[in-house]
């Protein structure tokens, strides 16, 4: 074979595998959590302040747009249902292939359960490593995440899994994710309206050690961010934890305090946010609606202006007016739209006794 046949077998194997990968990432099945992780991929390059890390509440209750709007500061989640903790370390690292933040923030509520009690449902997993970009970076969580070796290969060419969404070619909803990468409208939150009351988090002093297996990959992630030198806050939102939980809460708040890191368990702050857990809970307990995320938001942003930015710990810069954020201003401004019928929609809900059906998803 010449090398002029050589090179052309090469071009043709690299379209080839382009195509593939690209094809991808438009079949790969649609909804909050791949838009969100397209959003992120979307971002202008080291232009987010912070990046949250957690499981499915933080979309709903940390209203990004309104953030922006109110201090100027850029914040993105990268957030996924059920998020299993053992992906947070690759997660941080994808973060920083992109974006150089401030402060990292973590929702540490997954961590209170075993790992195999998330098993369950492995499309849980598969929201993390298939919504991530193909890279060596995809592959190590992947391995991390999936212990099958057998099954492995349907995680690393997803195409196997979801060839039968080919009709999805011609949505543009779709087409548009061809490079991964597509604007959020609400970077990243998403508005609740339901319903569902709920009891208070249970209060109590005492500590519970988290699984081991948790405890190893925490242990895991404060090296790695102290070897990183970079700046982390974490956090629990606001739910109705039971004791169980918030001894577990209150174990890691102990172990993360130790090694230097603030922790805001928010579960002990309801009163200051002014949370009703009658009204502002979207489905009994877990997620708010938009009446408890615009409290939640409020309460969360005031805690980043007094202790980051008074402080001179970070998150200093206020890019309200730098035409480069345009896109945050237009975010904001559809969130407001949004939020008008939504309140209305929470509201109506309450007065007509309407609630939340935990079986209609």
């Amino acid at each position: 074979m010449t090398k002029k046949q050589l090179l052309k077998s090469f071009i043709f194997i690299v379209l080839i595998l382009w195509m593939l990968v690209h094809l991808t990432y438009i079949l790969r099945t649609n909804g909050d959590v791949k838009d969100r992780y397209v959003g992120f991929y979307a971002e202008k390059k080291n232009t987010l302040d912070a990046v949250f890390i957690g499981s499915s509440p933080l979309p709903a209750c940390i209203a990004t747009p309104k953030i922006y709007a109110d201090t100027g500061i850029t914040v993105y989640p990268i957030s996924s249902n059920m998020q299993r903790p053992v992906a947070t370390r690759y997660l941080v690292e994808e973060v920083l292939k992109r974006q150089n933040p401030e402060l990292l923030i973590f929702e540490m509520r997954m961590w209170t359960a075993r790992d195999e009690d998330l098993l369950g449902n492995m499309a849980h997993t598969r929201e993390v490593t298939d919504n991530l970009k193909y890279s060596l970076n995809r592959i190590r969580a992947i391995n991390a995440m999936v212990d099958d070796k057998e099954e492995r290969l349907t995680y690393y060419f997803d195409i196997f899994k979801y060839h039968s969404n080919w009709k999805t070619l011609f949505l543009w909803s779709q087409f548009r994710t061809l490079f991964y990468a597509y604007p959020e409208d609400l970077k990243g939150h998403v508005i609740e309206t339901d319903v569902g009351p709920a009891d208070k988090p249970f209060v109590t002093a005492q500590r519970e050690a988290i699984p081991p297996e948790e405890e190893e990959y925490l242990l895991d992630l404060l090296e790695y961010i102290e070897e990183k030198g970079l700046n982390a806050l974490f956090v629990v939102t606001p739910y109705s934890a039971t004791e169980d939980e918030q001894k577990k809460i209150n174990y890691m708040s102990d172990l993360i305090t130790e090694h230097g890191y603030p922790f805001l368990d928010m579960n002990g702050c309801t009163d200051e946010i002014g949370l009703d857990f009658e009204t502002d809970i979207r489905d009994y307990g877990t997620h708010t609606n938009i009446l408890g995320a615009e409290k939640v938001t409020d309460f969360f942003e005031q805690y980043l202006v007094d202790n980051y930015r008074a402080s001179g710990k970070g998150l200093i810069s206020d890019h309200r007016g730098d035409s480069r954020y345009s896109s945050w201003d237009e975010a904001f401004d559809k969130w407001q739209r949004d939020c008008e019928t939504a309140r209305d929609l929470v509201r109506n809900n309450i007065e007509n006794g309407i609630y939340y059906e935990l079986d209609a998803e």
